[in-house]
């Protein structure tokens, strides 16, 4: 395996923004994952997992570590139970979905043109209203990062929320996940076509495609909100940022705030991840002056040397 020094990551996260690696490889199986590690630990350097950079924002200083970019695409339907289908870490979701239809698997079209990797999603717990990964997850395999040893966990073993799983705790990196999906008829996976394609024409008519993180800022937890709308507690983050009105308005440099989504800011004139951090900060605080709550980002900060956000 390959490691490389000095990669840029603007082209390999979605925002296409950002400086560069001091170390980058792309390891494509659990050994090589390995020796990532172990060049890591040799060299004292932090270590950071890409996926397909789709809920990232990298610092325009780069990253002074080690970038692993899994390429473990392993994809197959198990043998003795035709349910069960276990995917590597880097393997796209889009790719995923395409392959259960492929084999007669339904299930995860509702994740459809939600970009991302297996290991960014499993990551995250990946959610679509009210569907998320952990529906589907049975068992995974994953590689301690003080040991080096692959083991493989069940689905308890990721303590899985909203937004959380133990992946985020960086002691272990997914190598493989393993879902249990419903085996269907070529008339049911027809149907699920027809509605992975609604799905999408749903997202392309809503949100942005290009040059975006997705949803910058996470929903509010129930105890975090007061307003009450039809008799429940308000928690979307869009309803607040659509009511100060920054919806296709609001931008610092080349960063916007999405005319189709308010909680979602695009690159749209060559932004800086300045820009981006910039704009995020004045919609905080303009939510905060105007409910007295502070919107708190669902994607992840890369390289910044102090947090950069309220």
């Amino acid at each position: 395996m390959i490691i490389q020094e000095h990669v840029p990551l603007a082209d390999k996260n979605w925002f296409e923004t950002g400086g560069s690696a001091r170390y980058f490889c792309q390891p494509k199986n659990g050994q090589e994952f390995k020796q990532a590690l172990e060049f890591a630990t040799l060299h004292a350097l932090s270590v950071f997992v890409l996926g397909s950079g789709a809920n990232i924002v990298i610092s325009d200083d780069g990253f002074d570590g080690l970038i692993i970019h899994p390429q473990c695409l392993d994809l197959f339907v198990h043998a003795e139970n035709t349910a069960l289908l276990t995917a590597g870490a880097g393997v796209t979701m889009n790719n995923l979905i395409e392959y259960t239809l492929s084999h007669n698997l339904t299930g995860l079209e509702v994740f459809s043109n939600i970009p991302g990797t297996v290991g960014g999603s499993v990551y995250i717990n990946l959610h679509y209203f009210e569907y998320f990964l952990s529906h589907f997850l049975v068992s995974a395999h994953v590689i301690n990062t003080t040991t080096y040893e692959i083991e493989k966990v069940d689905l308890a073993w990721f303590n899985f929320g909203y937004d959380q799983s133990t992946l985020m705790n960086k002691q272990y990196y997914l190598v493989d996940a393993t879902f249990k999906l419903s085996p269907s008829t070529d008339t049911e996976v027809a149907y699920a076509r027809g509605r992975r394609f609604e799905i999408i024409r749903h997202r392309v008519s809503r949100y942005p495609k290009a040059k975006t993180c997705g949803s910058f800022f996470r929903n509010f937890h129930d105890d975090e909100v007061t307003l009450l709308w039809e008799g429940k507690k308000m928690k979307f983050v869009a309803f607040y940022l659509d009511k100060i009105g920054v919806k296709g308005t609001e931008h610092v440099g080349g960063a916007w705030v999405s005319s189709q989504h308010a909680n979602m800011l695009v690159n749209k004139e060559n932004a800086t991840s300045h820009d981006i951090i910039t704009l995020a900060r004045r919609l905080q605080e303009k939510v905060q002056k105007e409910f007295g709550i502070v919107p708190q980002p669902e994607c992840i900060f890369l390289g910044f040397k102090e947090y950069p956000l309220l």
